[in-house]
């Protein structure tokens, strides 16, 4: 277990980064945006909205504490096989205000803090919202850090697990201003992590950059192709190799590309998002849950059912809770 620093802590890092918010201290206005958003399911998150599109929501899409459940990954794996392969378009134009303002109030609360209640531990707080302390371990690197608000340190930061510059280069560059905001303001696309795993990644894709965690780095994957599979966004061939190759080796059944989604591989990037695809079901198990070993309690996982021991000799087993639907090393 890492040593646990005691830090203070603020926003994102600077907006000069390419794609990160600001300091929580210097909350902007609320947004105008109010049309209906796309909703979490237990495999998937799908758009309520009938166009291609997702809209922007009129409030946080997760109550603060609260996540949808894991990705599966064998349904992360046939959602990478649908997403279209096209070349990268060009980051003309490109500005973190193309998505609007860092972290905007809705309903009295943003989406940093909603983050922060559901991926710390032991928080306190001011008010029914604002994280004042608690207890970080990060998924990027398996370090523990505990965290004090305050503005002297960008140690904490909010991660757009797809990169706000990534997007846009992958058909966010055709959304409305609406349906940008609400891209970077879903729980579902944001994880806290270390401040310098936030840095070293950047607006880097799967085929540039994985998190150090090597035990994170299934679910990691599978964030992101979900994400893209949401918000009609495609890979880059070098991106769907990348994460093919994690999710094999995370053991997930192969799937081979759609006859659409291949066909876009050699062709010309365009603006025009992939056609959304109905999400795939998961499959039944058929083998039993894995035995990993010694393991960290807390610590991220990545299979569900998967048992190990601690270092201590207590039983763990990878799951979820009620209040905490992220998978994670608990007593069995």
């Amino acid at each position: 277990m890492a040593a646990i620093a005691v830090v203070m802590l603020v926003g994102c890092k600077p907006a000069t980064a390419a794609h990160k918010g600001t300091p929580t201290t210097a909350r902007p206005a609320s947004s105008a945006s109010a049309s209906p958003t796309p909703t979490p399911t237990a495999t998937t998150l799908t758009s309520a909205a009938p166009a291609s599109i997702p809209s922007p929501p009129a409030g946080p899409t997760s109550r603060p504490g609260h996540i949808a459940p894991p990705v599966l990954l064998n349904v992360a794996s046939g959602e990478l096989a649908a997403l279209a392969i096209k070349g990268r378009a060009p980051m003309t134009g490109y500005a973190r205000t193309q998505f609007g303002p860092a972290w905007p109030e809705r309903n009295g609360c943003d989406a940093r803090d909603i983050v922060l209640r559901r991926d710390l531990t032991a928080t306190t707080l001011q008010g029914s919202c604002t994280v004042e302390t608690g207890v970080l371990l990060s998924p990027y690197t398996g370090g523990t850090i505990r965290f004090v608000r305050g503005p002297n340190s960008a140690i904490v930061q909010i991660d757009h697990v797809v990169a706000l510059g990534d997007a846009w280069q992958t058909g966010a560059q055709t959304w409305t201003a609406a349906t940008r905001e609400n891209f970077a303001n879903d729980p579902a696309e944001l994880l806290a992590v270390d401040g310098p795993s936030n840095d070293q990644k950047g607006d880097a894709d799967a085929a540039s950059w994985l998190p150090p965690n090597k035990v994170f780095r299934c679910a990691y994957v599978a964030i992101q192709i979900n994400v893209k599979a949401t918000y009609h966004l495609w890979v880059t061939q070098a991106e769907h190799d990348a994460m093919a190759s994690v999710l094999a080796g995370c053991g997930a059944t192969p799937v081979a590309p759609t006859t659409a989604a291949a066909a876009t591989a050699t062709t010309t990037p365009t603006p025009t998002p992939a056609k959304p695809t109905a999400p795939l079901a998961p499959p039944t198990p058929t083998t039993p849950a894995p035995t990993t070993g010694v393991v960290t309690p807390g610590a991220f996982c990545a299979t569900a059912g998967a048992t190990g021991v601690s270092k201590t000799g207590s039983h763990e087993v990878c799951k979820s809770t009620a209040t905490d639907s992220r998978l994670r090393w608990r007593a069995a």
